[in-house]
């Protein structure tokens, strides 16, 4: 496999032993400055993305790159961008020797991107550590602090400050199971200077020292904020971005309360002097903290609570002011890495949606060598079929998670798939610019439908089983009968591509979504456009409408996701749960719920009638293309960038 290393093309991987890619035609080079080989995508962020690699001239010993891509030139963000760059490899060579934080092998530059290599830390981070074994107990708290204080010491003595220290950022090396503190995109040396002149606010909601994110200030004690914050994720399961959108900062005056489990009095008083909203309150220094945790014996108290759940949102929080200092830092901090799901309470099935239902991983569907750009669901909720950028279609029962059957026709990704209300037949739309026909049962290819002259990349039917629509990124909309596959019509409304599709229940209305920023309302029968929504501010990625006919959710680009009134098309709530953008949304079929697939590795569970988010699952080694529920809410799929299908099962 080799990769693509033009930022903007969409389909990076391309088979070895050519030399232009084949979805963009950028020259192809098996080797990085002719010496590190690309393997595999970790992440991406809004000026770049992360790359696991091997380094040839060290016998493929596997490495890390981050490149730097720029979309915008000569604006304050790409400056500030760039300076960040620039100090995460000065920061790196300056920290690399301290055996507890990543070396530095490497800065360069090669058609214009600019190129960072890395030490690569073969272990799992700490929420993943979470996901997997849960609640830490008081020990292996004490153990991490006496672990990361030295660290923090060491980096701090040379003038260096973190600013995004949390769980995905701290691994467990599996050489030796010391803690490696990793991603230090976003340090600022601490200087007189940098004091009286504080520059952009950087760090992660809820992680982040009030002093960081308001002023651009941080100090010693600003790191040992987040250490604490880190602490108490990992004791109480709860992530503090959520407690943070719920009551920004005062959170932290009842942080005990979510304890699941006692600890001891001096670890509450370590936790709640760090914690403290001042940093003056706070230890100023990691000395102080090691000296009083070495000082203290440990003895038990009271457990303050016995039971954890992730309080809904009380509010919207307008994060608008934050998005450009959270798109500058998403390459440099964070790429990758795993989420949390958060378990709610147990009530009657009858009675709990799927915002309020517990998931627990039922199958883990391996067979892809690409990643999966889309899912389908039969309507008897029995047959599962993805679609992938490695050319392929594969059919499994869903719920015994077994292969029946792989499909392979189209020469190019495949971008959409669509099962008939009857559920007798597939349709599948590829880079090869057709719209295929398979028979679902035998997987046998009935009918190829050609008119398109770009890709196809969404598919929708109608309920009657009478009409077929395709979007492609030829910037129109294709409109099928297909009971003969006769072409009906051609829409162009859009000027760009269309990247979603779907029709509402009662057969009448096409929704569609385009990379122009707008979502159109067509009278399915004549074509006529009856409505454009412009409330996005990137391309429209996603959509799908309530059972009912009554509501619409769409995902962009722009990171949001937009819910509307269809008939009058009044945006009733735009939500800012993913922190890039987002490629997926599916509604529950009792209509309460909705989820979302991002490029933030994670699929977010929402009440669709208040918007509020009430559950993140990211178990996800790469972006979440595509999530499906099927018809008896029992399972959630997701299918991901890292080659992966994951079936959720819904504890209602």
């Amino acid at each position: 496999m080799t990769w693509c290393l033009n930022p903007d093309c969409q389909n990076p991987q391309n088979p070895d032993g050519i030399s232009f890619c084949r979805s963009c035609g950028t020259k192809l080079a098996p080797l990085l400055r002719n010496r590190y080989r690309i393997m595999q995508r970790l992440g991406a962020g809004g000026f770049g993305r992360t790359f696991l690699a091997e380094d040839v001239d060290k016998l493929n010993e596997k490495c890390v790159i981050k490149q730097f891509a720029p979309k915008v030139q000569g604006s304050a963000a790409l400056q500030k961008a760039t300076e960040l760059f620039q100090q995460e490899a000065r920061r790196l060579q300056q920290l690399g020797e301290h055996p507890q934080i990543p070396t530095l092998y490497a800065y360069f530059e090669e058609d214009k991107c600019l190129y960072l290599v890395q030490q690569f830390i073969e272990g799992e981070n700490l929420l993943q550590e979470l996901d997997k074994q849960g609640a830490f107990k008081e020990r292996k708290v004490r153990e991490l602090l006496l672990y990361l204080l030295p660290v923090l010491k060491f980096i701090h003595q040379q003038n260096v400050i973190h600013r995004d220290i949390k769980p995905e950022n701290i691994i467990r090396r599996r050489s030796d199971e010391k803690l490696v503190l990793i991603d230090f995109g976003v340090a600022k040396q601490l200087t007189a200077t940098a004091i009286n002149n504080p520059g952009t606010h950087i760090g992660t909601l809820g992680y982040a020292a009030i002093e960081q994110m308001q002023s651009g200030e941080a100090y010693p004690a600003s790191d040992l904020y987040s250490l604490a914050v880190t602490c108490f994720q990992l004791l109480t399961e709860t992530n503090p971005h959520f407690l943070f959108i719920n009551s920004g900062y005062e959170w932290v005056q009842n942080w005990q309360q979510h304890l699941k489990q006692p600890i001891s009095d001096e670890l509450k008083k370590v936790i709640d002097k760090l914690l403290q909203k001042d940093a003056e309150n706070r230890y100023q220094s990691s000395t102080e903290v090691l000296n009083y945790l070495t000082c203290q014996q440990p003895t038990k108290s009271v457990p303050t609570s016995n039971r954890i759940t992730l309080s809904p949102w009380k509010k919207l929080l307008n994060l608008s002011g934050y998005a450009l200092l959270l798109g500058l830092g998403g390459f440099l901090i964070g790429l990758g890495g795993y989420g949390i799901w958060y378990a709610t309470n147990n009530r009657e099935k009858q009675s709990i949606s799927l915002a309020d239902a517990q998931f627990s991983l039922a199958h883990h569907l391996i067979g892809h060598t690409a990643s999966i750009y889309a899912l389908a669901i039969s309507p008897d909720s029995q047959t599962l079929v993805s679609g992938s950028n490695d050319k392929s279609i594969k059919i499994w029962d869903l719920n015994s998670g077994k292969l029946v059957n792989t499909l392979r026709g189209h020469k190019n990704a495949v971008n959409s798939v669509a099962i008939s209300p009857d559920g007798q037949t597939l349709a599948s739309g590829g880079g090869d610019r057709t719209l295929k026909l398979w028979d679902l049962k035998t997987g046998k290819l009935k009918k190829d439908l050609l008119g398109h002259s770009a890709s196809v990349f969404a598919i929708a039917f109608s309920p009657d089983n009478q009409t077929l629509a395709s979007g492609s990124s030829d910037n129109t909309i294709k409109i099928w009968n297909f009971q003969n596959t006769a072409l009906i019509t051609t829409l162009t409304g859009h000027s760009k591509w269309v990247r979603c599709l779907d029709i509402s229940p009662d057969g009448e209305t096409l929704v569609s979504g385009s990379e122009d920023k707008t979502i159109k309302i067509w009278d399915l029968k004549t074509g006529q456009l009856k409505n454009t929504l412009t409330g996005h501010i990137d391309a429209v990625r996603s959509l799908d409408i309530s059972p009912d006919g009554k509501t619409l959710v769409s995902g962009g680009s722009d990171n949001r996701i937009n819910i509307w009134d269809l008939e009058t098309g009044q945006l009733k709530f735009s939500l800012t749960g993913h922190f890039r953008h987002v490629l997926s949304v599916a509604v529950s079929p009792d209509g309460e719920s909705f989820v979302s697939g991002g490029n933030d590795n994670k699929i977010n569970i929402w009440d669709l009638k208040t918007g509020r988010l009430k559950d993140s699952i990211k178990q996800y080694e790469g972006a979440v293309w595509s999530v499906a529920i099927s018809s008896d809410l029992a399972n959630l799929v997701g299918g991901s960038e890292d080659k992966t299908i994951k079936v959720w099962r819904i504890n209602r």
